[in-house]
């Protein structure tokens, strides 16, 4: 399911990420989601949530890192 705003993101994205990272999260969910509406389209026998929460992870991660502190900055 899309997310329409950062307030719906899961509580481990709100509670963890900045907000720009918040913003990055929903929208690669988003465009992942669609993008993997097709299960043929999808690695193995993953859902079409769990592709998109691991797109939506590894956009956050090109331009977020955590410091020694496990806090996420920009990179």
């Amino acid at each position: 399911m899309p997310y329409r705003n950062i307030n719906e993101l899961p509580s481990n994205v709100k509670d963890n990420l900045p907000e720009h990272a918040q913003e990055i999260y929903k929208e690669a969910f988003n465009n992942a989601w669609d993008q993997y509406a097709d299960p043929e389209e999808r690695r193995g026998d993953a859902s079409r949530e769990e592709v998109a929460h691991r797109v939506a992870w590894s956009a956050v991660k090109n331009k977020y890192e955590k410091n020694e502190k496990g806090d996420w900055v920009k990179k």
